[in-house]
Parts: structure tokens; sequence; C-alpha cells
């Protein structure tokens, strides 16, 4: 089988670059320290489908008490990340990536999964988007929770391995393995370049 076949990839595809903002850059309160190691990867993705990227950005709270459920306690634990007390710049895109808004799209989200609303899923569902490239942080919550959710939709997933990071080296192992052995049907892994190989650069 062609990385093409495998993959699925043609001019219905999107990325999705899931929460690379300096909130989880070593600036901010929940540092992911592989996110410097896979900005250029996410950056090569965008740069090869600027019109069909969507960037997510996890927006927290104003105060604890103004989320919902066990948000609540979550945020209480957190407490110098709901927005009365974060620098509201630590929201923002990695500069490298905020370079392509627009025509790359920004799409802010309440909760780990970009999925949470109904604004996501009806933009792909109007651009016919049937596969998603995902990059982003972090591989096993943000990410984790965006992909089952869009399986659940029945998008056909493929994760650019060496552009997802996490916080956690086992839990990031962890998830890659468990979506090799349990989503095959549903979802591929692969390098970004070969990606790129297999993505058809036009996506007008």
């Amino acid at each position: 089988m062609s990385s093409a076949e495998r993959l699925r990839l043609s001019s219905r595809s999107l990325h999705i670059c899931i929460d690379m903002q300096r909130l989880f850059s070593t600036d901010g309160p929940w540092p992911t320290p592989w996110m410097e190691r896979v900005l250029p990867t996410c950056a090569e993705l965008t740069a090869h489908a600027r019109e069909r990227t969507i960037f997510t950005r996890f927006i927290p709270p104003p105060t604890p008490d103004s989320a919902q459920g066990a948000w609540r306690g979550y945020y209480r634990h957190w407490r110098e990340t709901t927005r009365d007390r974060l620098d509201p710049r630590l929201l923002d895109l990695m500069p490298e990536l905020a370079a392509f808004v627009p025509p790359a799209l920004v799409y802010d989200k309440p909760v780990y999964s970009a999925f949470g609303g109904h604004k996501l899923v009806s933009l792909l569902r109007e651009r016919k988007v049937d596969t998603l490239v995902v990059s982003g942080a972090e591989t096993d919550v943000c990410v984790l929770s965006t992909i089952l959710a869009a399986i659940d939709l029945g998008f056909f997933i493929v994760v650019a391995r060496d552009a997802v990071c996490s916080s956690s080296d086992a839990g990031h192992d962890a998830l890659i393995t468990m979506f090799e052995l349990r989503f095959a049907h549903q979802l591929a892994i692969a390098e970004a370049e070969e990606i790129l190989r297999a993505w058809p650069r036009n996506t007008d």
C-alpha cells in the first residue's frame, strides 16, 4: 500500500494544530519541554496547507467558580492559570505559527477536545473534510481528546508522529502505542516527511 493510500490525504484533508501556545511553552505555567522540538515540524505542515490549517487555543475560564463541574476543582488547583491571574499574552499561539494567521484559522476552546462545541464540526462538514492531519500538544490530553472525538464523528486521522508532544514521555509513548494497536482502521501514524510527500500541495 502506498503512502497516499495509507494516509488517505487529498485536497479535502485539513491540518488541525492543537494548542501550540505560549501557555504550554517554557514561559507558561504548563511547560511542555518537547514543544520547541516539534514546533518547526508543525510550521512545515502549516506552510504546506495554510488555507487548510486550523489552530486551536486552550482558553481557561476567568475564575475557578466560573468553570463547570469538576473543572472548578481543577482550576482551584491551577489557580494561577485562570484568566483573572494569567498574563493574557500566554494564550497566544507560538509566534512561528501565529505568522500563518490568516489564511490559517484560530479556534478557541474551553475544554480538552477541539470538538467541545458544534463550531468546528460544522466548519469541517461545510468544507467536506474527510481526513484530519493532527499535530500539537499534548499527545495524552488535548490531542487524545480531539482525536477520539474526531473518530466518533467519522473523520480519518493522520497523526504526525514528529509533530505531537507531551510533558510526559510515558504518556506520549503509551498513546502512540495505543493508537497503533487499537485504531488501525480509523487512524494512521506517519512522520511529517511522509505526510508532506503524500498530501497534494494544491489544497484549494
